[in-house]
């Protein structure tokens, strides 16, 4: 009859074993947990898909690409690099910032999955991600008038009463998803001076052009030439026009 070897002590296990044995039992209870899903694919493009839910991320986060982080107000600037730079992450233009509920696919509720962050601590995302960024990222919920942060240390999303809050973020997208609207593929306004000084060379121009009926009288022609005097007061309209332009945008 086999022997049946005597039941470990942990009391006299080294701290290396004892963090291995740990991890046994993390593993064995996420196993019983339950099925935790396909495994996330590196597609070696500087992608991550996830076979679970159609997303698909940045391998990197601005941490590791930018080396700095960001306000909400600046944030735009990270997502319109990444995807103006569409040929080092996959090709793709429709990058953003996550919501809540996508951010939390990435967080391993049982601890077994672990990825070292900046500081060479752990936190519990897949390692498939490249290691060294931060744990934190910003998410659409967040917005000018209420600042939210994700923590994927503990995977909870943080309200913050100033905007003076500073953020990694991890991207994603989704197949089928439009392209990603940037600052400079906005129509262009016309500068707010520019637009002032044009409307006040127009003010001696008549209202509209009508078709003539044989007794209409024109109107008085456009001046072109203008005092010293009056183009600095048509610029310091301009000015002035510019500022309350200013002043609304914040």
């Amino acid at each position: 009859m086999a022997e049946t070897a005597p039941p470990t002590d942990e009391k006299q296990l080294s701290p290396a074993e004892k963090a291995k044995l740990a991890a046994a039992k993390k593993a064995e209870a996420a196993k019983k947990a339950g099925p935790v899903g396909d495994p996330l694919v590196d597609n070696e493009d500087g992608t991550i898909t996830d076979p679970n839910s159609g997303l698909t991320w940045k391998k990197t986060d601005a941490w590791l690409d930018k080396k700095q982080f960001y306000t909400w107000q600046d944030h735009r600037e990270y997502v319109d690099w990444v995807n103006k730079n569409k040929d080092q992450f996959g090709g793709y233009d429709n990058w953003r910032i996550p919501t809540k509920a996508e951010s939390m696919t990435l967080f391993d509720k049982t601890g077994v999955k672990q990825l070292m962050d900046k500081n060479g601590t752990y936190y519990p995302i897949d390692s498939i991600f490249a290691p060294g960024g931060a744990s934190n990222t910003w998410i659409s919920e967040c917005s000018d008038e209420k600042i939210i942060r994700m923590d994927l240390k503990i995977g909870l999303d943080t309200p913050y009463p100033t905007n003076d809050v500073w953020s990694s973020m991890r991207l994603v997208r989704k197949e089928g998803e439009a392209a990603a609207k940037t600052a400079s593929a906005a129509p262009q306004a016309k500068p707010a001076e520019a637009s002032a000084a044009d409307a006040g060379t127009q003010e001696a121009a008549p209202a509209s052009a009508k078709k003539s009926s044989g007794n209409h009288v024109p109107g008085p022609t456009p001046r072109k030439d203008f005092s010293s005097e009056e183009k600095a007061a048509m610029l310091k309209r301009a000015r002035a026009y510019a500022a309350e332009v200013k002043a609304r945008k914040g």
